[in-house]
């Protein structure tokens, strides 16, 4: 079953290359975590899996509260495993 995606006009707002910068590590397994994202709709407190990550950043693949998925580099410290 498809997962429907965060439509753009509500997407968490992502770190770009220069911010997370690398090397960038991609494990075989994702890991869970718990994440803060930030959304024109203001902050949120999301479940996900941490797919990649840097020294200072973490991208993460979480599901909304409407239970759509997206994707956000975020700053490491808003991201913790479950």
């Amino acid at each position: 079953m498809a997962v429907e995606p965060v439509p753009l006009s509500e997407q968490a707002h992502s770190l770009g290359p220069a911010q997370h910068g690398g090397p960038v590590t991609r494990p075989d397994e994702p890991l869970p975590v718990r994440a803060w994202i930030h959304t024109r709709r203001g902050h949120e407190a999301v479940d996900g899996v941490a797919v990649a990550w840097t020294q200072r950043a973490v991208r993460v693949r979480y599901t909304d509260g409407h239970g759509r998925e997206g994707y956000a580099w975020l700053w490491a410290n808003a991201v913790t495993r479950r």
